[in-house]
């Protein structure tokens, strides 16, 4: 298995290099508050790296992974893995970078299905921020969303009483 300055890389990836040689797109129009930083340094320190960062052969900037780099000097790791992209205009490097950002907005989260998931991975055993979730918001997801309707069912209205899920099985408190 490749690492990285102690990190498994389980992406495709052209090289690993050191991260001093990285060049940050000045016009990144993304910003990545600390709080998300941390938590992406936190699950590349358990997972390893899953996607390497993108770097233009033609400007020799980033184009995709402004937020990686940044954790991975939180870590602090001297190294990361990257993967060199070819484009064969200006305003392509420019579209990838601004598209790369934006489709991931675009997206569309089912409730169900990631409660679903939630629910699975809940073992007890596992750290469920890995999954990109802080606890609150997990919490919230799994008293909030109720299957078959947004109401807790009638026995269950109480606060202290318990409330299973009819699919999955997990419990929480009203």
């Amino acid at each position: 298995m490749t690492k990285a300055d102690g990190i498994p890389v389980y992406c495709a990836h052209s090289e690993i290099v050191p991260i001093d040689m990285l060049r940050p797109n000045p016009r990144n129009p993304n910003t990545h508050p600390p709080k998300q930083l941390a938590l992406l340094a936190k699950i590349i320190r358990e997972q390893g790296w899953r996607n390497p960062i993108c770097v233009s052969n033609r400007s020799g900037m980033i184009v995709k992974g402004h937020a990686r780099l940044a954790a991975a000097k939180l870590i602090p790791v001297n190294a990361v893995p990257i993967d060199r992209q070819d484009y064969a205009s200006d305003e392509q490097e420019w579209a990838d970078m601004v598209a790369d950002n934006r489709l991931a907005e675009l997206a569309e989260i089912d409730p169900a299905i990631l409660k679903d998931i939630m629910a699975e991975l809940d073992t007890g055993g596992f750290d469920m921020e890995l999954t990109g979730f802080y606890l609150p918001e997990i919490e919230e997801l799994m008293t909030q969303f109720h299957v078959g309707g947004d109401e807790p069912p009638a026995a269950a209205k109480n606060a202290g009483d318990m409330i299973t899920c009819p699919q999955c099985g997990h419990e929480w408190e009203a």
